[in-house]
């Protein structure tokens, strides 16, 4: 069993346990397990710190070593979003892909078998799903993260994830609450305002984490937005009507309340994290995630410090402080009992719902590819969600099905004719993401369909913008299985194997 060190008292104890914090390479530092010995009660990983299934079960069983009821969160919602995978691509589609197909029990299946996975490496508590509406088409950081546009499909699929993920003894952490779909900032960047009226956000963005309350969910997320028609002064993460009067009493959720990264700029630029994190607390936040970017233990105490200063000065209660930690204590007891299982295992399951998200336009008159082409990846910059270490498109898939295929990646004003170029007599698969965001990606196209009329474009994002090319692909997202699904396609391969 734990044993807390000695000397550590209730009220740092209780400072620590609220921290969700991060920390750099495969193995924990010492630094790391001293503090769970001292009552830190939650870790958070990210891409950096895994390898293999194996290292990161080695990893998860170094940190229960220390303390047998450690909370392991991750942020591994599948699709773009991967940590699991993240040096070679999802084996599973995005929710964007999954509310395309629009069978709930597919979702379902996903996402139990998403925990499996997640549960035989000892991660506990999933930072997902997204229960965003993706309501504004130039939203920069939700996108193919989202289930779609539509409230009530958006709903359904969230209740079907929460329900798939925690079948398998995964606590679902529901984000970013009160809705981060009708934004256009990054709250990775800035803090984004959402200038809805209290009854549309209620109809649009409330309905999917009802839906979530509703399925069970163990945990929220926070998003860092400014919603005046909720509270005019403060972001969502740190304001307690939002928080506390319509996440807890409005809409009745006795859950663990999670903020979002403290280190994002929305909130690190403007109230930093020290303030920001007493002030979360005592908006009604339960768990403190930071570690994305800032990962080391001047952090852990810098927080630890500023928590336990701000309770002997009054400007945090105490019992608040106590609640929270308590909540994060219930959790952990939770993950503990939770029977696992979820069904049969469904390795192939990632592919089957990839297959069936693909939409073409323009397939009656396509001959599948027979010799090698040349991919052009239209690059956008990879939000910091996302991350820019996970590979993306089908030139990989199309290299295996055709040995030969060349690519390259591309971007800015000049892209097409680059792309035309380089492609020589080839023909050209091009690959986009988002085109509809994108003024250059636009251009390239352009470029590319005037010079070369039979060229193939996939689009890997959001399908806003119309369809053309010979042949148009929209996978509803840019995780590895959507890439193979699309070149099973080009290649006319059955597409009937895992």
């Amino acid at each position: 069993m734990t044993t807390i060190a000695s000397g550590t008292d209730t009220l740092t104890r209780d400072a620590l346990t609220v921290l969700q914090p991060g920390f750099t390479g495969t193995s924990a530092p010492d630094w790391l397990l001293r503090r769970l010995g001292e009552g830190l009660a939650s870790v958070g990983l990210f891409g950096r710190n895994i390898a293999s299934p194996e290292q990161l079960a080695a990893l998860t069983a170094q940190l229960r070593a220390e303390r047998d009821d450690v909370l392991v969160a991750i942020d591994e919602e599948g699709g773009d979003v991967t940590r699991l995978e993240v040096r070679c691509g999802s084996s599973f589609p995005g929710n964007h892909a999954l509310g395309a197909v629009d069978d709930v029990e597919l979702t379902r299946q996903v996402a139990s078998e998403l925990g499996r996975r997640l549960a035989a490496c000892g991660v506990n508590l999933n930072w997902a799903p997204s229960a965003d509406v993706n309501s504004n088409p130039s939203n920069p950081v939700i996108g193919v993260r989202s289930f779609g546009a539509d409230t009530a499909l958006a709903a359904r699929h969230t209740a079907a994830y929460v329900t798939g993920l925690q079948s398998a003894g995964v606590a679902a952490c529901t984000k970013h609450f009160p809705g981060h779909g009708d934004t256009a900032v990054d709250s990775h960047h800035a803090l984004p305002r959402i200038d809805a009226s209290r009854d549309v956000l209620s109809d649009r963005e409330l309905f999917p984490f009802r839906a979530a309350i509703a399925a069970g969910t163990r945990a929220v997320m926070s998003a860092h937005i400014l919603i005046p028609a909720l509270d005019p002064d403060r972001p969502a993460t740190l304001s307690r009507p939002v928080l506390t009067d319509l996440l807890r009493g409005e809409l009745g959720y006795t859950g663990l309340i999670v903020t979002d990264g403290m280190e994002m700029q929305a909130i690190a630029a403007t109230y930093g994290i020290e303030r920001g994190s007493v002030l979360a607390v005592a908006a009604g936040a339960d768990a403190i995630c930071v570690g994305g970017g800032l990962a080391d233990d001047e952090t852990v105490r810098r927080l630890r410090d500023a928590l336990v200063a701000a309770v002997r000065a009054g400007e945090l209660p105490e019992e608040r402080l106590a609640e929270a930690a308590g909540r994060v204590r219930e959790l952990a007891r939770w993950t503990a009992t939770a029977v696992g299982g979820g069904g049969e295992p469904r390795p192939d399951i990632g592919l089957v719902a990839a297959r069936r998200a693909l939409r073409t336009t323009g397939a009656g008159d396509f001959r599948p590819l027979t010799e090698a082409p040349y991919v052009a990846a239209f690059t956008p910059v990879a939000n910091i969600a996302v991350g820019d270490e996970t590979p993306w498109g089908v030139a990989a898939e199309l290299t295996r099905l055709l040995p030969g295929t060349e690519t390259g990646s591309f971007a800015g004003e000049d892209a097409g004719r680059q792309a035309l170029a380089a492609a020589g007599k080839r023909r050209i698969v091009a690959v986009v993401r988002d085109e509809h965001r994108h003024s250059w990606m636009v251009t390239a196209l352009d470029t590319l369909l005037r010079a070369r009329p039979d060229t193939i474009v996939v689009e890997m994002g959001v399908p806003q913008a119309p369809p053309r090319g010979a042949l148009h692909i929209a996978t509803h997202g840019a995780a590895r299985v959507c890439g193979r699904a699309a070149a099973e396609v080009l290649v006319a391969e059955s597409g009937t194997g895992a």
